[in-house]
């Protein structure tokens, strides 16, 4: 079976889009303590998306959206491609909150999973009501919402468009520990309307709270290339795993039979917060229409990350966004944000 045989598809990350979704930081988030910091990274996120499509601002009440509103208003931000959303929320996570959209014949399949705060670490009882609470504030054009009884993120799957999805068992096992590979495969590929399912059994990243989401590890770049973070200095704890996890991706092959076209990327040097070791991955990159906007960790890694993501996508401006205020709560660019298709949005 291939792609045209479904009704429904999930569109590439590289497909043209209609916005960005993402939501703003305030007091009560996570980000507390380091509101500053953070709130430059989502500035200057803002700042690049909307060189090149809409943003969408979930803000948690009027005074976040007027405190917004103001930050980005000063940064000469092209507000006019910055839409604000008022719906509560437990934190910023949009990548494994958000929606996962389906084109679905002329319009569109908001798949609305279960989100358990990453197999209930933290409490997400707003967090998995918010494509809900987005659907029923009508910012989506000719979609239609399915409510699935199965916790999914976002940065856990990743796929060509094409019908294949690259994902982790580590990460799937550990939030349905009871399921076999076969049947959790299964589920995905029925729900995603995906003809196959390639798992990778190794790849991990020190500071990360998701059970090793794929989105921190290694992504498609197009149905035959896949971009994904190395690791080049033996003495590192994580030199092993990732060695392997390349391994892995080499011994895949497209639908064609083909290895992939692989790009490595480059290992930043340890950024350790507190005595705790951060993930800085480069792998957690959003796609735009027309750019890939790249987390910069202040590292001289980052000019050598920006030149591989240019060979892995050549028609495409790559935009560095300081994201070292991200890895503190163990996320990156990708994490925060979800991206809607041309068309969903109304």
């Amino acid at each position: 079976m291939n792609q045209t045989a479904h009704a429904s598809r999930f569109p590439a990350e590289w497909e043209p889009q209609s916005a960005v979704l993402i939501a703003w930081p305030n007091a009560d988030t996570d980000w507390a303590d380091r509101l500053g910091e953070v709130e430059e990274t989502y500035i200057a996120l803002v700042a690049a998306i909307t060189r090149f499509q809409d943003a969408i601002v979930c803000v948690a009440d009027e005074d976040v959206e007027a405190y917004a509103r103001a930050r980005l208003s000063s940064a000469r931000i092209d507000m006019a491609r910055v839409r604000f959303i008022e719906a509560p929320y437990d934190d910023t996570w949009l990548r494994d909150s958000g929606p996962i959209t389906l084109r679905d014949g002329d319009g569109f399949r908001l798949l609305d999973f279960r989100f358990t705060g990453w197999g209930g670490k933290f409490d997400a009882s707003q967090d998995d009501l918010l494509v809900e609470r987005l659907f029923d504030a009508g910012i989506f054009s000719k979609s239609s919402r399915q409510s699935i009884d199965f916790a999914l993120e976002g940065g856990a799957i990743d796929t060509d468009g094409e019908g294949t999805l690259l994902t982790t068992w580590q990460c799937l096992h550990e939030r349905h520990p009871e399921t076999s590979r076969e049947q959790l495969g299964a589920n995905l590929a029925d729900w995603l309307k995906q003809d196959r399912v390639l798992w990778l059994d190794h790849g991990y990243l020190e500071g990360d709270d998701t059970d090793a989401h794929v989105d921190t590890l290694a992504r498609f770049a197009a149905r035959d290339a896949i971009v994904y973070q190395d690791c080049d200095d033996p003495a590192d704890s994580h030199y092993a795993e990732l060695k392997a996890m390349g391994a892995e991706l080499a011994a895949l092959r497209t639908t064609d039979g083909q290895p992939y076209r692989l790009f490595p990327l480059p290992w930043a040097k340890p950024i350790v917060d507190e005595g705790r070791r951060l993930a800085a991955s480069y792998a957690n990159f959003l796609i735009v229409n027309g750019a890939v906007l790249m987390p910069a960790y202040g590292d001289e890694a980052d000019a050598k990350a920006q030149a591989v993501l240019a060979q892995a996508f050549p028609d495409r401006e790559i935009v560095p966004v300081p994201c070292r205020a991200l890895i503190w709560q163990n996320g990156s660019l990708h994490c925060i944000t979800m991206q809607l298709p041309k068309g969903v949005v109304a």
